[in-house]
């Protein structure tokens, strides 16, 4: 990987997820260091606004660690407990100060933000996946920063085997990030633990999902986080797998986030080997069966096939099967040949009420409007 190319994946990156992990969050368990989070909220609005020095606007969603050391500090507790009460009773401490600092800092650089606590249960149901890519998209559009957590009170498995490194690699596939910034306590990776071999030497490059990476990073985390840099190898693999490359950099190091988009070599890059469309755009071709699907007219056809554009209700004449919203379907032409396949913004019982008609009569024929298009070009395969 050459600066060339290491410039062109962090410069071109539009839409960026970065995490923090509780050791930087907290200053080692020491509380909130309000410095810090000052700093990085610095950092993500002038990216947001976009600078002469950094280029054009750009999106950027957090994902923080830190509240259930917070919470302990603030409970008086200087061990990490065990018992999945104490934890979930630490994290619900622990978050009211974690967000009410990022909304002060965030606000003092003129942004506006959004808490949004997510679970793995979250992205793995597909409507509610769909629900919170919805959310986010919609706040990214607003020009508001979305603060993402696990929501730790009410889910056990998250916090005796989960870490925000993979909350941070869900993420970024769910918004089809570009990037994935992992801010950490260490300069990056390294071919072994330095602490103990003095010959380990640091990886400035690198394949992400590569297999020998994993060898490289085994270890445990810190006191205070779950995770340690294998999490974080482990993180840019789930991320390349929809196109992301993901960088790991020391979160103390003056203005990276500014510095790693201008190109500069800081930690260690992760290299993603699928580009972001072909990820997406793949997974829906490979589906071999498929619960349902629409006809549209000749209109629509011409709209999808010559025009690229997206699959509208009122382009529709009949639906076929029972599916959900998210699933993928075929979109077929008059004469019943699959001309397209896609993910469904409707399930097919909203689809029969919306077919051939106009997205302005949505809201009186549903009670709401989730998109205007059954299926978004984005979401859309030509067969």
């Amino acid at each position: 990987m050459t600066e060339k190319s290491l410039s062109a994946i962090l410069k071109d990156a539009k839409r960026i997820v970065v995490k923090v992990g509780s050791s930087l969050v907290t200053n080692e368990g020491r509380g909130l260091d309000e410095g810090a989070i000052g700093e990085w909220c610095r950092q993500l609005a002038t990216l947001v606004r976009g600078s002469e020095a950094t280029g054009a606007p750009r999106e950027l969603i957090m994902v923080s660690s830190g509240a259930i050391a917070e919470g302990m500090k603030r409970l008086g507790w200087t061990t990490r407990p065990h018992e999945i009460n104490e934890l979930q009773a630490a994290a619900a401490v622990g978050q009211m100060g974690l967000v009410q600092m990022y909304e002060t800092k965030l606000r003092e650089q003129g942004l506006g933000s959004a808490q949004v606590l997510l679970t793995h249960a979250d992205l793995a149901d597909r409507e509610r996946y769909l629900n919170a890519r919805s959310t986010l998209l919609t706040l990214l559009r607003l020009g508001v920063v979305p603060v993402i957590n696990e929501n730790d009170t009410v889910v056990n498995d998250e916090i005796k085997f989960g870490d925000n490194d993979t909350l941070g690699a869900l993420v970024a596939n769910l918004v089809e990030a570009d990037a994935l910034v992992i801010l950490t306590d260490q300069k990056g990776l390294f071919t072994a633990d330095p602490r103990k071999d003095p010959a380990a030497t640091f990886v400035h490059e690198a394949k992400a999902g590569d297999p020998t990476l994993e060898v490289m990073a085994g270890g445990a985390g810190s006191s205070l986080g779950r995770g340690g840099m294998i999490t974080k190898i482990l993180a840019a693999k789930r991320a390349a797998g929809s196109g992301a490359s993901t960088v790991i950099a020391y979160g103390r190091e003056a203005d990276a986030l500014l510095r790693l988009v201008q190109g500069e070599s800081i930690g260690t890059l992760l290299v993603a080997q699928t580009r972001k469309t072909q990820a997406r755009k793949q997974w829906i071709a490979d589906h071999l069966q498929m619960r349902g699907a629409v006809v549209v007219d000749a209109g629509a056809v011409a709209k999808l096939q010559g025009e690229g554009k997206s699959l509208l209700p009122i382009g529709m004449t009949s639906v076929e099967g029972d599916f959900s919203r998210g699933d993928v379907i075929a979109i077929r032409s008059p004469e019943g040949a699959e001309i397209a396949r896609g993910l469904a913004n409707y399930a097919s019982a909203e689809a029969r009420l919306i077919c051939r008609k106009p997205s302005a009569e949505f809201e009186r024929l549903l009670g709401y409007v989730a998109e205007p298009e059954m299926v978004h070009r984005d979401n859309l395969v030509l067969s």
